[in-house]
C-alpha cells in the first residue's frame, strides 16, 4: 500500500468520524391528552436534507397469521418493497384504497411472486376482503429519521444531522385521512429530549 493510499484512507476515515460526531440523538416521549404514554405513535423528522438521504429498505414484510396482519403497523422509507406472505391455511385478499398506495392481492395462499413497492409518502390502510377484522397500517415516510414509541411512550431517533426539521407525529387513532401533527424543531450536534402531546385521538 502506497503512502498516498494510506493518506487518502486516513482522510476518508477522518471525514466519516467527523460526520458521525456532528450528528445528535433525539429522545422523544409521546403522551395522549390525558398525559398517558402513547404506544405505537410514530415520530419522524422531515426536511429537504432528510429527503435527499432516504434509502429504501432491502425488503420489508407484513405477513398474515391467525387472520391478522403481522405486524399491524409498519413504518418504511419511500421506495421500499413489501412482501405479504400468507402464513394461514385459509386464503386472504389483501387490499388498500388509500391515496398513498392503491393495490390488491387477490385471493391467495403462500407468498405472492412480486412484492409491492410503496413509493409515495403517506398512510396506507390495509384490509382483507374476506376477513373484515383484519386491519393494519403502513406509514411511508420521506426521511430516514423515524421511530415508533414503545409501551412507555418512548423512542429514540439517532444520528440526526444538525438542522431545522418538521417533527411529525402520527397514530392509528387519529381520524382517517388526518395528517400527522407537525411542529418545527431545530437540532444541533448535541443530544436532545422532548415531550410531545398528541391531540384529537379517537377511542382505543
Amino acid at each position: 500500500m502506497t503512502r498516498t493510499t494510506v493518506y487518502l484512507a486516513g482522510l476518508l476515515l477522518g471525514c466519516l468520524i467527523a460526520g458521525s460526531a456532528m450528528a445528535g440523538n433525539l429522545g422523544v416521549t409521546v403522551l395522549d391528552e390525558s398525559g398517558k404514554p402513547l404506544r405505537d405513535a410514530v415520530v419522524f423528522l422531515e426536511s429537504a436534507q432528510a429527503k435527499r438521504m432516504v434509502k429504501p429498505l432491502p425488503l420489508a414484510q407484513m405477513a398474515q397469521r391467525d387472520k391478522a396482519f403481522i405486524p399491524s403497523l409498519l413504518v418504511i422509507p419511500a421506495g421500499t418493497n413489501v412482501s405479504f406472505p400468507n402464513l394461514d391455511t385459509v386464503r386472504h385478499h389483501v387490499y388498500s384504497f388509500s391515496p398513498a398506495k392503491r393495490f390488491e392481492l387477490k385471493l391467495y395462499v403462500g407468498t405472492p411472486t412480486n412484492p409491492v413497492q410503496f413509493d409515495q409518502a403517506g398512510v396506507v390502510v390495509m384490509g382483507c376482503n374476506i376477513h373484515d377484522q383484519m386491519i393494519a397500517y403502513i406509514l411511508v415516510v420521506d426521511t430516514p429519521f423515524y421511530g415508533v414509541a414503545t409501551a412507555n411512550g418512548l423512542l429514540s431517533i439517532n444520528d440526526v444531522p444538525p438542522g431545522e426539521y418538521s417533527l411529525r407525529v402520527w397514530h392509528s387513532r387519529l381520524p382517517v385521512g388526518a395528517p400527522a401533527t407537525k411542529q418545527v424543531l431545530k437540532l444541533d450536534a448535541n443530544n436532545a429530549a422532548i415531550n410531545v402531546t398528541l391531540k384529537g385521538l379517537g377511542p382505543q
